[in-house]
């Protein structure tokens, strides 16, 4: 009875540690989002935007970009995105102005990857006109690129990601797209009978998503219809890349609102086949496909394969789809607390994250409704929603501890996307938060560095430059762990490229391997703890 105590002791201590504080204001961000609502209830309107953490100057610390949308009709005033340079001190500077992101579009979905290997991070935006590619110039300059390089993708997209598909050492960019919308066909919906509302995307058709194969030359081809990715009945809304049958080629997951969901087997040769339907994952429980917004990739329960979160609508509970090592995944979520604390929220941005440093993935999501009266119709469901934190316990077992995570943590807002990184070198990783129409919070994790940990930035030689799809694996005493480098996932968003170990009390990290999508392998021995170490490819 005493050994029992002591461990609730402890772990009612461990909770109570849980803090993160809204810093935005502190740190110099100023920025809301325009939806371009007029009254008319469009439903691009209620769906953007994402956000990212991307290093765009090499410095070490990553910056921010928010996406804005615009007014439908010019008003005179003038919404663009905002670049945020990390000043290193816990402040941000706004260097928009001048540097070529400082243009008026629809936005919806940031990524961020080397497309070119020239050492600089470019910046891919998923826009209703067009998407926008911007390369990296250089002192904080970027410049559109987009027709030069092929990219034609104008409808209603949504989230992108940039993977190296067919491994040759050039990432390649996937876009996810949603519904075949216009203004002129705009349908009217409504949730009583009387007031018009946002229609749910079963009123249009679903619009093909793309593949963007990486010619080296600064261009791109598009290979989507090529490459099997072109499903004309997804409404994709996310995307993330996954080696889901462990045979060292990136498979691709998408994430479909109110269609079933896709999971893309890489056949090796420049084509995917579909396996959503027999890997289990195309439907919820009830058979039904589910509203799917946002998506990450995680090996929570140290098994050493990639399981899957999904954020679904409101009512449908998160999707925690467990790999079992045999081309089957099983939703965990019905089972446990995260379905039980996500059932009302309607989750956009979602992914896995050591907040704590422990060793253990834990769960954070971004929620919000996309109709300000669905309290009305449905009193049980906000339109504004608090974020979910879901702190891992080991063995597959999470607990709820947003309302343990301090106030600033709990407040309801209207969130879309979401991403992590460790913007103030503590060692611990932060949340940054877009919302729909509103501004973006900027959370400050303030207890996760009482434990250690190790932060691995790779650059690629062979491979891409940015190391995307290169795993790192790393052994302690408290057992091993492994990450994959990727771009997108969550809602419209990309974390921070950088690999973060939480290691609890260990001190020494005694093995790390590196696997770089080239095929070549490095291994470190006995590096220590609570330090960012930078690897280049042999």
């Amino acid at each position: 009875m005493k050994r029992a105590i002591l461990i609730l002791l402890s772990a009612s201590i461990s909770l109570a540690q849980v803090q993160f504080t809204d810093v935005t204001k502190a740190a110099g961000i100023q920025f809301t989002h325009n939806s371009g609502r007029a009254g008319k209830r469009w439903l691009p309107e209620t769906m953007g935007s994402g956000c990212i953490f991307f290093d765009y100057d090499g410095d070490g610390w990553p910056d921010i970009f928010l996406v804005n949308s615009k007014d439908w009709i010019p008003k005179g005033r003038k919404s663009i995105g905002a670049l945020y340079h990390n000043n290193g001190n816990g402040t941000f500077t706004n260097t928009t102005a001048g540097s070529g992101l400082d243009v008026e579009i629809f936005g919806m979905g940031v990524a961020s990857a080397d497309y070119d290997n020239d050492g600089r991070e470019d910046l891919y935006i998923t826009a209703l006109e067009g998407d926008r590619l911007f390369h990296n110039e250089g002192n904080g300059k970027f410049r559109d690129v987009t027709a030069a390089a092929g990219i034609r993708n104008a409808g209603f997209p949504a989230s992108a990601v940039f993977f190296d598909y067919d491994r040759d050492g050039k990432v390649d960019l996937f876009v996810a797209n949603y519904v075949q919308w216009t203004a002129k066909g705009d349908l009217w919906c409504s949730l009583d009978g009387s007031t018009k509302s946002y229609c749910t995307p079963e009123s249009y058709k679903g619009l093909p998503s793309k593949l963007y194969h990486n010619l080296g030359n600064g261009k791109f081809a598009d290979v989507s219809e090529a490459s099997g990715l072109a499903d004309k009945s997804s409404k994709s809304l996310a995307a993330a890349v996954l080696d889901f049958d462990a045979d060292g080629w990136p498979d691709l997951f998408v994430a479909n609102d109110t269609q079933p969901n896709k999971l893309y087997r890489n056949n090796h040769n420049g084509t995917f086949t579909e396996k959503g339907l027999s890997a289990g994952i195309a439907f919820g429980e009830d058979g039904v496909a589910r509203g799917a917004m946002g998506v990450d990739v995680g090996d929570y329960d140290r098994t050493g394969r990639p399981h899957l979160l999904i954020g679904n609508f409101s009512n449908q509970m998160l999707g925690l789809y467990h790999n079992e090592g045999n081309g089957l995944f099983v939703d965990e979520a019905p089972r446990s607390a995260v379905g039980r604390g996500s059932l009302l929220s309607l989750t956009f941005g979602a992914f896995f994250f050591d907040f704590d440093l422990d060793g253990w993935l834990d769960i954070f999501t971004a929620n919000g409704h996309i109709d300000e009266e669905i309290g009305r119709v449905q009193p049980k469901v906000q339109f504004r929603q608090a974020p979910l934190l879901f702190r891992n316990l080991g063995k597959g077992k999470f607990t709820d501890v947003s309302k343990l995570a301090g106030p600033d943590l709990q407040r309801p807002i209207v969130a879309r996307g979401a991403a992590y990184a460790d913007f103030d070198h503590d060692g611990d990783l932060d949340v940054l938060i877009s919302t729909n129409h509103g501004p973006a919070y900027l959370y400050r994790n303030d207890s996760g560095n009482k434990n250690n940990w190790l932060q691995v930035k790779l650059e690629g030689t062979k491979s891409n430059r940015s190391a995307i799809g290169a795993v790192v694996r790393i052994e302690s005493a408290s057992g091993q762990q492994w990450r994959m480098v990727h771009s997108g996932s969550s809602y419209c968003s990309q974390s921070d490229l950088a690999l973060t170990f939480g290691v609890g009390q260990d001190t020494l990290v005694k093995h790390i391997q590196i696997e770089w999508p080239s095929g070549g392998r490095q291994i470190l021995e006995n590096v220590k703890a609570r330090q960012t170490i930078r690897i280049k490819e042999n």
